[in-house]
């Protein structure tokens, strides 16, 4: 339970600063900023592959160790759902 909650966390805050950056980005295209635009644009990237990376991590974990050696079957599904919320 507590490795969900980390992963929880650590996603929770990343998945709000990419819909901050990209309300951010679209407003500064309305507004004819580009240059702004493209800057938020950038660091939106960089948001994305954070999260790509945290999700690869907690996804390798769950396949690799987790599921697998799970000793119930209340287990398998508590990993198996948390596998799908990172997919």
């Amino acid at each position: 339970n507590l490795l969900s909650v980390a992963y929880k966390n650590s996603v929770g805050g990343r998945r709000a600063a990419w819909r901050i950056i990209t309300s951010v980005e679209q407003k500064e295209k309305s507004k004819g900023n580009e240059d702004n635009a493209k800057f938020a644009n950038e660091y939106c990237k960089k948001v994305e592959g954070e999260l790509q990376k945290i999700c690869d991590t907690i996804l390798g974990l769950l396949d690799g160790n987790l599921i697998g050696k799970a000793s119930s079957g209340e287990s398998k599904v508590f990993y198996k759902k948390m596998k799908a919320d990172y997919y």
